[in-house]
């Protein structure tokens, strides 16, 4: 996969090849870019579990031709009972669960952020819910192919699972983790979808599906009450924004860290390189990621509660200012507390120009674990990432968590709208930043942007060390002059997981869409 898929009607980029064929069916039947991605979102939750799912958050940013672009934060937030009093009544102390009951404490927001982008559609909606959760329900019913990412991720995070309620018969075979291929059934979630399908979304909030979640989540010792799904709405919101050399780009707002994000590309771009892949580019964005790094551990949380609104952080004199301390030839000392989380990024353009980056996840790999039988959905762990001493992500009822998750946007000087992301947690504004500034501002095509070895700095998606990783493909001259800067390298396979699952969907001013996804992960790119 070396170089970009090419059309005029539509593109989608997904890591699974199922939920980038659902998008696309969409947009053949006139659907728009929105309700191709609602249809690829419930595609993926299905066929990617391990990954995402409808018990999960999600977050949308939406390009609308002649329009500033909009974003929809589903982000879930905690139960009204889930104090530190409460929790420590539990017997909790040090740190929140991130598995089980007490790990799901975070009301799911991806559904609600659903029904939020569909009214954003920019001519109405054109086809009806039941055509976009269509493809999802049969996955479900009829059965998915078990990718060797899901029976791999399964096998090294079995331990903490087996046990779980509900896991096992939801995931496992008989006891044991399934092989790749195995014919997975999800008939409970099929019938949540279909009835979702039936009777409108809002129903996983405020009707029949939200009544037996609340009941089974009580009873499994879960803090989450029917009070706090009927209170939960997503919000559309402005995201956050900054202008490089080459364009504007938008992020995330908090709790997530796209503001990180736009700064190290912001960083970076004030110090001029201009060329790809030398010791200037990767030295220049791993520095410019540490500054971001420092200041978002430090500050970054639930908005209600932060000193300094995420916008001001982007302001161009506090830029220059952070600039200016890189050092651009010895690396500063690391590391820092690593954020982890693994979610999935996907893309889709239509022939309006209607461009949409959206990312959803579950936080850990099947997040809590904690599956409800009768629904087939389980229960995102999201609430594991809140703090328990005092700060901006402190653990409240009805706060916001920190989130990895940044869907990112820009709209480059010569008119293309690019839409890009990836999974990864830590590594998402790292892999973000490099498949951005090889595309962007060194002219690379998306798919080569995309392909291209990686580095990652401190902890991501499974695994534990804080080094600097870089993948095996990378000139050995180069990794040895990062090591003699004082990077304290360590290498990965050629195409690592930890790596990200990343991916970019462009819309030309001519009507051109370019699309490209990961080969590290199980999609496609469909242009068509």
């Amino acid at each position: 996969m070396l170089t970009s898929a090419y059309g005029y009607k539509g593109g989608v980029s997904a890591p699974h090849r199922a939920a980038a064929l659902a998008g696309r069916d969409i947009l053949n039947a006139g659907g728009s870019a929105v309700e191709a991605m609602v249809a690829a979102a419930a595609a993926i939750a299905v066929a990617y579990p391990h990954m995402n799912g409808i018990g999960g958050d999600g977050f949308w940013i939406i390009h609308r031709p002649g329009q500033d672009p909009v974003a929809v934060s589903g982000c879930g937030r905690a139960a009204g009972l889930a104090s530190l009093d409460w929790y420590a009544s539990q017997g909790i102390e040090g740190s929140l669960p991130t598995r089980g009951a007490l790990a799901a404490l975070t009301v799911p927001g991806t559904i609600s952020g659903w029904k939020h982008a569909l009214e954003l559609c920019p001519r109405g909606n054109r086809l009806p819910l039941a055509e976009l959760l269509a493809p999802a329900i049969a996955l479900a019913r009829d059965g998915i192919g078990v990718t060797e990412n899901q029976a791999r991720t399964t096998r090294e995070k079995i331990d903490g699972l087996r046990d779980v309620p509900g896991f096992s018969g939801a995931f496992l075979v008989e006891g044991s983790v399934p092989e790749p291929g195995h014919r997975l059934r999800q008939p409970a979630l099929g019938d949540s979808l279909a009835h979702l399908a039936t009777v409108g979304l809002d129903d996983y909030y405020r009707g029949d599906i939200a009544r037996t979640h609340a009941q089974f989540l009580d009873k499994a010792g879960s803090p989450l009450r029917l009070s706090d799904f009927e209170q939960f709405s997503a919000d559309t919101v402005t995201p956050l924004t900054t202008t490089l050399r080459c364009g504007q780009l938008w992020n995330m707002i908090a709790p997530t860290q796209g503001v990180a994000s736009l700064m190290i590309l912001a960083l970076f771009d004030r110090l001029g390189v201009n060329q790809a892949d030398g010791f200037d580019h990767l030295h220049g964005l791993i520095e410019a990621t540490k500054l971001a790094f420092i200041r978002r551990n430090a500050e970054l949380g639930d908005p209600d509660y932060m000193d300094v609104p995420a916008q001001d952080w982007l302001d161009p004199n506090a830029l220059d200012s952070l600039a200016a301390q890189i050092d651009r030839t010895t690396a500063l000392p690391w590391p820092h507390p690593a954020k982890p989380g693994d979610t999935i990024w996907m893309g889709a353009a239509d022939a309006d120009g209607c461009v949409v980056s959206f990312i959803q996840s579950v936080f850990w790999e099947f997040g809590s674990g904690l599956v409800c039988p009768e629904t087939g959905v389980f229960f995102q762990n999201r609430g594991a990432g809140f703090g328990l001493t005092p700060g901006p992500n402190q653990l409240r009822p009805f706060a916001r968590p920190f989130h990895t998750l940044n869907p990112a946007l820009a709209k480059l000087n010569d008119g293309r709208v690019l839409a890009y992301g990836t999974m990864g947690g830590e590594g998402q504004p790292q892999t973000q930043a490099a498949v951005f500034s090889r595309y962007a501002m060194f002219g690379q095509d998306l798919q080569a942007a995309v392909t291209a070895p990686r580095w990652l700095l401190g902890k991501t998606w499974g695994d534990a060390t804080t080094s600097l990783k870089l993948e095996s493909r990378f000139d050995p001259a180069l990794v040895d002059k990062l090591a003699a800067a004082g990077h304290e390298v360590e290498m990965i396979p050629a195409f690592s997981d930890m790596a990200g699952h990343a991916g970019g969907v462009a819309y030309y001013p001519d009507g051109l869409i370019e699309v490209a996804s990961d080969p590290r992960a199980d999609g496609a790119a469909l242009g068509f």
